[in-house]
C-alpha cells in the first residue's frame, strides 16, 4: 500500500476524520450515559429534600421555579405543609456553589445540603459539613431574617470556614437569598389568595368605580362620600345614586 505524502491537505483531512470519529464516539456515550446521570441526579436531590426538611415520609406537592431558584412545597401525607426547599447557586472561590436548604414556614433554617462544587479540597469543600448542626458555623435553626446572617469578620453571627472566608461568604449568600425569595413567594401567595377572596363576594362594588363593598360595615368614608354609621353600619354611597334599604346599599335602577 502506497504511503500517503505529508502534505498540509492530507494532514487537514486525517485530523477532520479523527475529530469526526472521536465526536461520534462522545456522541455515543453521552447518549448512553445521560439518562442514567439525570436517573442519579433525581435521585440525590430526592433524597436531599428529605434531608434539608428532615422528614422522610414527605410528599414534594408543587415544584417551580423562578429565576435562578427552585422551589419544592413539601407536605405530609395528609396534605399539612412541611416546609418548603430551595435550590440556588452562588459563585465561590472555585465556581459554582449549588446548595439546597430547607425552610419551616416562618423561615427558619431545618436543614442544608451541598448539591455541586468546584471548591477546593480540604478548605472550601468543607462547606458542607462547617456549618450543619454542632458543628462551628451552625446555622440549622437560625432565621436569617431576624439575625446578622453574614461571617463574623464582616459583623455577623457565623463563624466562617478556616482560611475559606470566599466560599463561606457564597454559602450565606445562597442561603440569605433562599430566604429572601421564600419570603417574596409567600407575599405574593398571600396577595393572590387576598384577591381571590375579594373576587369571589357576592356584594356589588359601588358603581362609581370605588372599592368599597356597599353591604360591608363601612370604612370608605372619603372614597363613596358618606360616613360611617349610618344604616346599621353598612356603606351609604350616596354619590353612587344608591338608596338605604334594610342596612344595605340597594341600587337605583
Amino acid at each position: 500500500m502506497k504511503k500517503l505524502s505529508s502534505s498540509l491537505t492530507n494532514m487537514a483531512v486525517v485530523l477532520t476524520v479523527i475529530a469526526v470519529v472521536a465526536g461520534g464516539v462522545l456522541a455515543y456515550v453521552n447518549s448512553v450515559t445521560a439518562p442514567q446521570i439525570e436517573k442519579i441526579n433525581a435521585e440525590n436531590l430526592a433524597a436531599g429534600i428529605k434531608k434539608v426538611i428532615g422528614n422522610d415520609e414527605l410528599v414534594v406537592s408543587d415544584t417551580k421555579t423562578i429565576d435562578k431558584y427552585t422551589v419544592y412545597t413539601t407536605t405530609d401525607k395528609d396534605g399539612n405543609i412541611l416546609g418548603t426547599a430551595i435550590s440556588t447557586s452562588e459563585n465561590g472561590f472555585g465556581g459554582p456553589l449549588q446548595v439546597l436548604v430547607g425552610f419551616d414556614n416562618e423561615g427558619t433554617i431545618l436543614g442544608y445540603t451541598i448539591l455541586a462544587s468546584a471548591e477546593t479540597p480540604g478548605l472550601g469543600a468543607k462547606a458542607g459539613l462547617w456549618f450543619q448542626k454542632d458543628q462551628k458555623g451552625d446555622i440549622i435553626g437560625k432565621n436569617p431574617g431576624k439575625c446578622n446572617f453574614t461571617v463574623s469578620k464582616d459583623g455577623g453571627e457565623i463563624d466562617a470556614i478556616t482560611a475559606s472566608t470566599i466560599t463561606s461568604r457564597a454559602f450565606l449568600l445562597a442561603i440569605q437569598n433562599a430566604y429572601n425569595q421564600l419570603m417574596a413567594d409567600g407575599k405574593t401567595e398571600a396577595t393572590g389568595k387576598a384577591a381571590s377572596a375579594n373576587n369571589n363576594q357576592t356584594s356589588e362594588t359601588c358603581p362609581c368605580g370605588e372599592d368599597c363593598k356597599c353591604d360591608e360595615p363601612c370604612n370608605c368614608a372619603g372614597k363613596c362620600g358618606m360616613e360611617a354609621g349610618k344604616c346599621g353600619n353598612k356603606c351609604q354611597c350616596s354619590e353612587c345614586n344608591a338608596s338605604e334599604c334594610g342596612g344595605k346599599c340597594q341600587y337605583n335602577k
